[in-house]
């Protein structure tokens, strides 16, 4: 049972069964220092701490997934691509003790990753198509610029900033709806879900009150964009609620840590200094060009990024987006669901967790480095097979890989791979021709990936998906095309039956065929060599359809 010790908006919730105290996630061996030292490398302390929980709950864990597995994976994490015939075969014979950091490496430094984390980036962000908002993350993800730099362009940039305008989209495409622009920016940048918060304090989660929502809601309640479409924000504006008990309250700006900021008074104008101001402001206003309205003098967005960074508020911050990142490559994140990170809801890992964060903090929120730890970590490189007698652990102990839905821009691309004549890739993907190519395939894989559901939890392929794979043209013309730039075009050249099976389950399934699958395949082809070329077609078809080229395993 819980132990509870009364609450007063920000103070620190105690959790004494479990030995744990918990403020704002924070647990006890963190504020105590028992942490593992700093000067462990990411991938020793992941799997101290998941191996720690493993033999605490008796469980034997998968062993590791085979070389052509983990490339896949690897492949499909770093680079959004799955990994050609030739990548994958090479990494598979390499026999080098350190292959994997190198192939790791190789990856991170690669185009690809740019463009796989700018993709991923603006799923978390915006889900957006729009051409300046995509550019400006590329370049973002090319530069490996900090989380928080990020965060604060923004919430911060002015539009009269020509290389970091479009940053603004993540403000702009929310500023009409002030619920939704608090709501989102709680969820996607702190972990945290404040509007249960706004009728009334939160009944289950002791962290959360109507003062944390209005709090919060008053950082954005000046925002909003003028005639011009550029971003704005009021010199002033209070934010008035009213309690279950019918109480009426003025909100303070107050950050989710319960940290307060005390606006300065205005100052003392005549009324005539007032009506000059507003026929100024008005003005600005009906003016169909120029520089956007001056920053405020006080301006809540820009006291809500300083409080958000600040070393003991940070926080909420730096733990959402490890958690993210945790969840993104390992199947769930350390905390679930990701933006329910309060006290109630403690980690499965929790020293684990609060090492990453500091570790993150330390290092400038370099996120590349944060995955790197993560990949090459041998929690990282579960087989997702389960073959034990007894059932699978619990998916929070990480004992086996967890299967992954690959994102609409990975399963188009993966597909664009799948389907082309692997030798026309390039053997060096670090190259600047390899650059322009990849931005070709992000155009092309656009209109495919339209058709595809961005997955949730307990995702099944839909409809609409399953009706677009067996009647649009795109299929046929594209991915099944004879030419000799893709599969169903080489594989007709190739004499031999074993070549031909090798060589479309490497191209499309990263592996040798099962037994089994040779012979069903074979009896297939065999029962229609009267139209081969048609046949193989299918099996492409079935291939790339099917759930081991839908999911990252």
């Amino acid at each position: 049972m819980h132990v509870r010790i009364p609450y007063y908006g920000h103070r620190v919730a105690f959790l004494l069964i479990t030995g744990m105290i918990v403020s704002g996630g924070l647990s006890a061996a963190s504020l105590a220092g028992e942490l593992l030292p700093p000067e462990k490398t990411i991938e020793e302390v992941v799997d101290h701490y998941i191996q720690a929980r493993l033999v605490a709950e008796k469980v034997t864990p998968a062993p590791q997934a085979s070389d052509p597995n983990l490339i896949r994976r690897l492949t499909l994490d770093l680079a959004g691509r799955i990994p050609t015939v030739a990548e994958a075969q090479a990494f598979a014979a390499a026999t080098e003790p350190d292959k994997r950091a190198k192939a790791v490496d190789r990856l991170l430094a690669s185009p690809d990753f740019a463009y796989q984390q700018r993709n991923e980036l603006d799923t978390l962000l915006m889900k957006s198509n729009d051409g300046a908002w995509r550019d400006y993350l590329l370049k973002a993800c090319q530069e490996n610029r900090p989380w928080d730099q990020l965060f604060r362009e923004m919430l911060l940039t002015r539009d009269d900033d020509s290389d970091k305008k479009a940053a603004l989209m993540f403000l702009k495409s929310r500023a009409k709806d002030l619920d939704e622009l608090t709501n989102d920016t709680s969820k996607i940048f702190f972990g945290v879900s404040i509007n249960c918060a706004k009728c009334h304090d939160h009944p289950l989660v002791l962290d959360w009150h109507q003062d944390h929502y209005f709090g919060f809601f008053s950082f954005f309640q000046r925002t909003y964009m003028n005639k011009r479409n550029q971003l704005a924000e009021r010199t002033e504006g209070l934010v008035k609620f009213k309690t279950t008990e019918g109480v009426e309250k003025s909100a303070k700006l107050m950050f989710l840590t319960g940290s307060v900021i005390d606006e300065p008074p205005p100052p003392t104008l005549t009324d005539d200094e007032k009506k000059a101001i507003e026929k100024s402001r008005k003005e600005d206003e009906d003016k169909k060009e120029g520089p956007p309205p001056p920053v405020p003098t006080f301006s809540p967005r820009t006291r809500l990024v300083e409080l958000a960074l600040k070393v003991e508020d940070n926080r909420f911050f730096s733990r959402s987006i490890v958690n993210r990142v945790w969840a993104r490559l390992m199947g769930r994140g350390l905390v679930m669901p990701l933006d329910q990170m309060h006290s109630e809801n403690p980690a499965s890992h929790p020293e684990l967790l609060d090492w990453l964060t500091r570790d993150l903090v330390a290092h400038g929120y370099d996120l590349k480095r944060l995955m790197r730890g993560i990949v090459l970590s041998q929690a990282y490189s579960r087989s997702s097979r389960w073959d034990a007698q007894e059932s699978q652990p619990h998916n929070q102990l990480f004992a086996v890989g967890l299967t992954r839905t690959l994102s609409p821009r990975q399963y188009s691309l993966a597909l664009l791979f799948a389907s082309r004549n692997s030798k026309n890739f390039p053997e060096d993907f670090l190259s600047p021709d390899w650059a322009n190519r990849r931005k070709d395939l992000e155009n092309q894989s656009q209109h495919l990936a339209n058709q595809l559901e961005v997955p949730s939890d307990n995702f099944q392929v839909g409809v609409s998906e399953a009706l677009f794979f067996n009647n649009n043209q795109h299929v046929q013309n594209d991915l099944l095309n004879e030419g000799g730039d893709r599969l169903a075009g080489v594989l007709k050249t190739i004499p031999d039956r074993n070549e031909q099976l090798k060589l479309a389950f490497w191209t499309v399934y990263t592996r040798d065929p099962e037994p089994e699958e040779a012979v069903a395949i074979s009896q297939f082809l065999d029962a229609r060599a009267d139209r081969l070329n048609v046949a193989w077609q299918q099996v492409i078809w079935s291939m790339l359809t099917s759930s081991e080229m839908r999911f990252n395993h």
